[in-house]
């Protein structure tokens, strides 16, 4: 196991003992290499390369990508993925991945995962289609598996991208119609779409998209995330309507995001507490058109905010 904590050494000073207090040996023992490299062409002229994220004991403060020996990128340690481009197309690539502590001391490399840029298409001026199906399904508190059916391009596509929230998480190669995700949150729904790219780097429109809610992790409890959100939009109003949560008692609170943001709380009084199935009216003042993408967790009874609902988006009307 890593070493976290300095390493304490007797220090002899002719200064006395408060000369040597605090004296320790510095830091010089790496952190362990990565694991799960992998690389995968995106497009012609991009590869995506991913990796598993250090143990939180493995005082990992950043990430080195390396092309062929060479460093290409740095990351902080909350980045576990990366698009390297402005590649050559069809040209074979090397890549590795080390991490850094912040003393400075850079772990090894793992064997080197290979890609190759498929050749460029001048040609190519239209995007993939969206995937027309998608399906989810937790397996396990922190993985799940996501699956879709197969995108057509003029030229050929040349990956799928996973995206969770508008956030890309995962890059899959172009023969492949499901894929495992791992690094979720137990007891949180999530909301994923597919999306294919081509060679040209032109990404489809979203497929449709899909929840996926993990189990609470062992002794966790029932699930805090409000279901079924329904976000509708009218002249001057976005009505909101979910099933509440089992928090142990009727909950009064629910934090609202809009995109991305926390907006307000919504407050039900003291008698107009709902259980079951909850409607909640939103007056807008924005302009028509508007497209607001919708998200709430509720208040528990311990004081912390529950795992959030999964996201809608809704455009608002004239």
């Amino acid at each position: 196991m890593r070493r976290t904590a300095p390493l304490l050494v007797l220090c002899l000073s002719l200064g006395g003992p408060a000369a040597s207090a605090g004296c320790t040996a510095p830091d010089t023992e790496p952190p362990p290499a990565p694991a799960g490299v992998t690389a995968q062409a995106s497009s012609s002229t991009t590869v995506h390369v991913m990796w598993d994220a250090a143990a939180q004991g493995d005082g990992v403060s950043g990430y080195q990508v390396l092309e062929a020996g060479r460093p290409v990128r740095e990351l902080p340690a909350g980045k576990t993925m990366v698009d390297i481009t402005g590649l050559t197309p069809q040209t074979g690539y090397a890549f590795t991945v080390r991490a850094k502590d912040a003393a400075g001391n850079l772990s090894g490399t793992g064997p080197a995962v290979r890609a190759t840029t498929p050749a460029a298409r001048a040609e190519d001026l239209r995007p993939p289609t969206a995937p027309a199906s998608a399906t989810g399904r937790a397996t396990g508190p922190r993985t799940a598996r996501v699956s879709w059916s197969a995108a057509t391009d003029d030229t050929g596509v040349t990956a799928y991208d996973v995206y969770q929230g508008g956030v890309r998480i995962h890059t899959a190669g172009p023969g492949e119609s499901g894929t495992a995700l791992s690094g979720l949150q137990p007891d949180t729904v999530y909301t994923f779409t597919v999306r294919a790219r081509d060679g040209a780097d032109r990404s489809s429109p979203d497929s449709p998209a899909v929840d996926v809610t993990t189990p609470p992790a062992a002794g966790g409890g029932p699930g805090t995330a409000p279901e079924g959100l329904t976000a509708t939009a009218s002249p001057g109003t976005v009505t909101l309507s979910w099933t509440a949560p089992d928090t142990g008692r009727q909950t009064s609170e629910y934090e609202l995001y809009v995109n991305g943001r926390p907006t307000t709380v919504i407050q039900f009084g003291t008698g107009a507490v709902p259980s079951g199935r909850v409607e909640h009216r939103i007056a807008v003042t924005e302009p028509a058109g508007t497209v607001w993408a919708v998200k709430l967790r509720a208040r528990l009874p311990d004081g912390n905010w529950g795992a959030f609902s999964a996201e809608r988006t809704v455009t608002l009307a004239p």
